[in-house]
């Protein structure tokens, strides 16, 4: 009997499915094509404007477009939403933006890095959000591209959360040195305040590694080590967003453009030791979410050892009477015990006091 094998196409049968399927796969470098998902129904510009005496103008349009900037004034345009490519195109016309880096703008599954041309530079990162429900845990990225030149800061997000309330507050109130600095300052303090934010996460991070060892000394539970697993891959998360972001800080720290003051520099310096005691403080509790995968096992192998323990001793209580209650069960008919007028309350006697002995030695050995 023959039996037909089918044909298997071996293009088919090496196809893969993928869970994400860029759009911009195969296309000329620079190609503008947005790979992120809409979160916005409009994209919104928000601007501010202001000089060393203080805050000129702030306002908020769907769609503008951005005018020439003016001496001794910085402009910073906060764009909203990424899905209007004609948007973004006409924004890198208008501030002579590289197709690059048009293309990193648009491309939300970037790494974060830095990137520096003639006449300005271009800073692309993530902003971190730590997000709880019942037992799930999870960090939320959104990509956050900040790109400058002399005057000009636009900066690009995905969300329409506002995620520099203290820099407009300094910018409004007049505080602090932002409005007697150039638009390298802005650059910098816009990705200083993301970077402020990854503390907060931190510790919220730190919390949850508390309240999970505490759990777990005080019952390991089958969830917990469910929590174990997700907290360790979001530790990975973070160490994918920090890592790169590190080494495009040290860059930026050794930035030599024109448009960067020194002051800036050391100020970008101090931010690059913030990312290193980050990117150490999530190693720390990568060791820790270790740390707690080990206790758990430990104390589940504790439990079971307990209740083994308790087993046990049972068992063991229990093999001397149940050997004299066989011995006493079998139908011989001449037993010598049998004719005694108080043999059943012997045998009770003896089983008692060697049940009673044993649980004596067993707590005199801190067995039980």
């Amino acid at each position: 009997m023959k039996v037909k094998v089918p044909k298997i196409n071996p293009s088919k049968a090496l196809r893969i499915p993928s869970k994400r399927k860029r759009k911009n796969t195969g296309l000329a470098p620079g190609s503008l094509v947005f790979t992120g998902e809409k979160k916005l129904e409009h994209v919104e510009v928000t601007l501010m404007e202001y000089n060393a005496a203080g805050l000129i103008r702030e306002a908020t349009e769907q769609g503008a477009i951005p005018s020439a900037s003016e001496e001794g004034v910085v402009r910073w345009y906060d764009i909203r939403g990424l899905h209007d490519v004609e948007l973004i195109r006409s924004l890198g016309q208008q501030f002579d933006l590289h197709p690059l880096v048009l293309e990193d703008i648009l491309d939300t599954e970037q790494r974060p890095k830095f990137e520096e041309y003639d006449n300005s530079f271009f800073l692309l990162l993530q902003a971190l959000s730590l997000m709880t429900q019942a037992q799930a845990v999870e960090v939320e990225t959104e990509q956050v591209s900040i790109y400058a030149k002399e005057g000009v800061v636009l900066s690009f997000q995905e969300n329409d959360t506002d995620l520099f309330p203290g820099v407009r507050t300094r910018i409004r109130s007049g505080q602090g040195k932002i409005k007697k600095r150039g638009a390298d300052y802005l650059a910098y303090a816009l990705a200083d305040n993301i970077v402020d934010h990854y503390y907060l996460l931190l510790d919220q991070l730190e919390t949850l590694l508390d309240e999970l060892e505490e759990e777990i000394l005080r019952e390991a539970r089958r969830d917990s080590k469910q929590r174990i697993h997700q907290l360790k891959l979001q530790s990975i998360t973070l160490r994918k967003v920090v890592s790169p972001l590190r080494d495009a800080v040290n860059q930026f720290a050794k930035c030599e453009n024109p448009i960067m003051g020194e002051d800036t520099n050391m100020f970008v310096r101090d931010l690059h030791d913030h990312t290193e005691q980050i990117m150490e403080n999530i190693d720390s509790y990568r060791d820790l979410i270790g740390g707690l995968y080990d206790l758990f096992v430990s104390e589940v192998s504790f439990k079971m050892n307990s209740v083994m323990q308790v087993l046990t001793i049972i068992s063991t209580i229990f093999i001397p009477l149940t050997f004299l209650a066989g011995i006493y069960g079998m139908n011989f008919k001449h037993m010598p015990e049998l004719e005694w007028r108080y043999s059943y309350y012997v045998l009770w006697g003896i089983m008692a006091i060697i049940a009673l002995g044993l649980i004596y030695y067993f707590r005199r050995r801190n067995w039980l």
